[in-house]
């Protein structure tokens, strides 16, 4: 029998060029090189229609997400309730289908009673919560902190309702063990992301790199950090690569000749950035979920530097350089700056990465969570 799954985007997944919608985009098209047709269901808020998703499912149906300022007042969080809509309902109340909820986002309507005896998935990309909190706490315009704060609370009692689903898929560790404790029948699924093996260029490199979206809070920060507390104190090259930088950060960057700032870089740019940089630095100042841009320059960068936060529970301690001061950072630096990237460190990351992230392997895990399930069967 034909297998089928529908997937609920809270964007549109193409081009899959920031972390949420990348782990969304190489899920459903590794269950779909197993033979699952999915009937994929995206919010749209700017994004364009993407024609290539019709090559890869049996249906693409998009729906606008009414941002309105009004929703900000409502009891459930802003982000939940700009995902709602009749339409998508009325669709999945067509055939008996499983349903995957990508994030609390698209979990507006976990709880109808009309979808009572579906089989239905949450896919968790964070605590929620406990995200927020984070993007409050770096937050310096009033009115975002706000919301921030806000959205929070209403999140954590929003969480609730991920009693309604038949299975959780936490995308890490730590998320998975937090989950366990307080809903039924959590699954760790790891990220899933666009490489398929190791792919590390030979000798060195001349510059050392920071990537982000740095209109996020966490990695404004972390690129100011960098900047104030490890290469001004050095002359070692860094390039800090990520669209919309603050005026903060500009500043910060014209005080310094050894770093610029590449904006407006397309995915390949990036990539290409990442493998040719000496060291991939990469800290944190939010242990939440796990950063997809870190299994990107484990990929495919050489040396990978960073803190306690960006590893922690995530597995992929033992292939990165982790220090958390800023004196053993600055140290770490001006070592692996001159270190060429040893045979035994690639195939230390081979074999970990194959284990715990390869997309096959995760896909079969999660199509055997679903499509075996004996509630599923009833």
């Amino acid at each position: 029998m034909d297998k089928h799954l529908h997937v609920i985007s809270f964007d549109v997944p193409l081009p899959a060029n920031y972390g949420g919608v990348i782990d969304v985009f190489y899920k459903f098209k590794a269950l779909a090189a197993l033979g699952v047709k999915i009937h994929l269901h995206c919010f749209e808020y700017g994004r364009k229609e993407v024609p290539e998703l019709a090559e890869i499912c049996e249906e693409v149906f998009y729906y606008h997400r009414n941002t309105t300022r009004g929703y900000l007042f409502r009891r459930r969080p802003f982000i939940a309730v700009t995902r709602s809509s009749e339409q998508l309902v009325q669709r999945l109340l067509k055939d008996d289908y499983p349903i995957l909820f990508e994030g609390l986002h698209t979990c507006y309507h976990l709880a109808d009673e009309r979808l009572m005896n579906r089989f239905k998935i949450v896919r968790t990309h964070n605590i929620e919560h406990d995200y927020y909190r984070s993007l409050a706490k770096v937050e310096k315009q009033v009115f975002k902190k706000y919301y921030f704060l806000n959205e929070a609370v209403k999140l954590q009692r929003f969480e609730r309702t991920i009693c309604n689903a038949q299975l959780v898929a936490a995308i890490s560790k730590a998320d998975s063990a937090y989950l366990d404790s307080k809903y039924p029948n959590v699954n760790h699924i790891s990220a899933f992301h666009p490489n398929d093996k190791v792919e590390i260029a030979a000798g060195i490199g001349e510059f050392c790199l920071y990537h982000g979206s740095l209109e996020i809070g966490e990695n404004n920060q972390a690129a100011l950090h960098l900047i104030k507390n490890v290469f001004s104190k050095i002359d070692v090259p860094l390039i800090i690569a990520g669209n919309k930088p603050s005026q903060e950060l500009k500043e910060a960057v014209s005080d310094n000749p050894n770093i610029e700032i590449r904006t407006n870089l397309n995915t390949q740019e990036i990539h290409q950035l990442i493998k040719d940089a000496q060291v991939n630095v990469l800290p944190t100042f939010q242990a939440t979920g796990i950063k997809l841009k870190l299994l990107a320059a484990l990929y495919m960068g050489r040396h990978c530097l960073v803190n306690s936060f960006m590893v922690e529970n995530t597995g992929l301690e033992p292939l990165c350089r982790v220090e958390d001061t800023d004196k053993r950072f600055i140290q770490a630096v001006q070592s692996l700056f001159a270190e060429e990237f040893s045979i035994s460190s690639r195939k230390k990351r081979e074999v970990i990465l194959n284990q715990r992230f390869c997309n096959t392997v995760n896909a079969k895990k999660l199509h055997s969570l679903i499509f075996d399930s004996e509630i599923l069967r009833k």
